[in-house]
């Protein structure tokens, strides 16, 4: 690896999966979740454009979630998988810097759109009269605009720099993907600038999407407390407490990698915090919607039956 490192511009990626029978375990089983994300997200996008009742601007904002899961899950995984299968770690300087954009991208669209809907259930359940006309599908489109173009704005900038700074002859990244702060642990030069960047960003796309999360279902929960009706109250604490969990599975991993100052984190853990946020939350995301939400399972019920029909 040393005289690769001296002779190649290409980054090499060591991984998550040890040579072990550990590590083909660990490749079957995100063989498997990568699998089932494809299968979820697709079938949530398909559902949501087949069933006019789920022709709604929260299920819209949730179609665009399946959408950022697809691609997000899409630009690690493979690579990963073709890495173990082949045994060749390498990624060419190009690739990483394209991998390290669609990444930040996705990650920082993801992170507003959850936000956005939080502010859909917020209006939905404080303010229902309103709904039509705060949340309407032009505001939705806007909503998922400025999460795309704010998610590049900011990749742009964090990519441009690890592209740019000069690297030292080991080439080796202590990670599964090309994640910018793992690179910057082989740069040639002091990057304590950009890991203050790295602290605002993050506060920016992190602390600040969940504290205003927080607010808005702190406002739901009262709202719900004072409903007279208790079937209700029992829709509006499902349809939170499932928006809630995948907030919680998704923003904590996160903020809890990118947060803390380099002296405080190692390798492994944060290749296996990354696996939350990178893997498991692109699978959960259309089960937890799908399986607690009783108009997602109709919407199904009535495809098939739709799909059953025309076949007889």
């Amino acid at each position: 690896m040393e005289s690769y490192n001296q002779t190649s511009t290409d980054f090499i990626l060591l991984g998550l999966f040890p040579p072990s029978g550990i590590g083909l375990f660990l490749f079957i089983l995100i063989a498997l979740i990568f699998l089932v994300a494809l299968f979820g997200n697709l079938s949530m996008i398909l559902l949501i454009c087949l069933d006019t009742h789920l022709h709604t601007p929260m299920y819209f904002l949730l179609s665009q979630l399946s959408f950022i899961d697809l691609n997000y899950i899409s630009t690690i995984v493979p690579k990963m998988v073709s890495n173990y299968l082949f045994g060749n770690k390498s990624i060419t300087f190009i690739g990483c810097g394209v991998q390290s954009f669609f990444f930040l991208t996705l990650g920082g669209a993801e992170t507003l759109l959850l936000t956005f809907m939080a502010y859909d259930r917020y209006v939905a359940i404080c303010f229902p009269l309103h709904y039509p006309i705060r949340i309407s599908r032009r505001v939705c489109v806007l909503m998922i605009t400025g999460s795309w173009i704010m998610g590049s704005v900011n990749s742009c900038a964090h990519t441009t720099y690890a592209l740019h700074i000069p690297y030292c002859r080991s080439r080796a990244i202590n990670h599964f993907f090309c994640d910018v702060p793992a690179m910057l642990t082989l740069a040639c030069m002091d990057t304590w600038v950009y890991e203050y960047t790295v602290f605002v960003c993050s506060t920016l796309f992190l602390v600040l999407p969940f504290v205003i999360i927080a607010c808005s279902y702190g406002c739901v929960l009262l709202a719900v407390h004072r409903m007279r009706s208790a079937e209700g109250r029992k829709k509006a604490f499902s349809t939170c407490s499932t928006h809630l969990t995948v907030v919680t599975f998704y923003y904590v991993p996160f903020a809890y990698t990118y947060l803390r100052p380099r002296s405080l984190r190692s390798p492994a853990e944060d290749k296996a915090l990354a696996v939350f946020y990178t893997v498991l939350i692109p699978m959960l995301n259309p089960i937890i919607y799908s399986l607690r939400n009783k108009e997602v399972m109709g919407a199904l019920r009535r495809v098939i039956q739709r799909i059953c029909s025309v076949n007889m």
